[in-house]
């Protein structure tokens, strides 16, 4: 069972998440947005997976993968953006801040 913490600010989207990866056996964290996804990647080891929004308050996906990245236990650790938005130019920098793939 692999440990996945969903950020986006969307309690819907997190609701269908949280429901198609629990039903495959995932223990699935919850957060409404980037800065409450730190905070909790900062008091718990073992996440094996984030999947993040790129648009949220308090702290952006962007701004959330660099900060994940700082982290010792995170610097490897896969990073999936999943967003509406199509733009090319946040395409690259969610790659460049170093997210693992990036979808619309």
């Amino acid at each position: 069972m692999s440990r996945i913490l969903v950020a986006d600010d969307s309690k819907i989207m997190r609701t269908k998440i949280y429901r198609v990866l629990t039903g495959e056996g995932h223990h699935v964290i919850q957060a409404a947005d980037g800065q409450e996804a730190l905070e909790i990647a900062e008091e718990q080891e073992g996440i094996s997976l984030f999947l993040v929004d790129i648009n949220m308050p308090n702290l952006d996906g962007i701004s959330l993968i660099k900060k994940l990245r700082a982290l010792p236990a995170y610097t490897d650790t896969p990073i999936f953006v999943l967003t509406t938005e199509s733009s090319e130019h946040l395409q690259r920098e969610g790659k460049e801040s170093g997210a693992t793939a990036y979808r619309r």
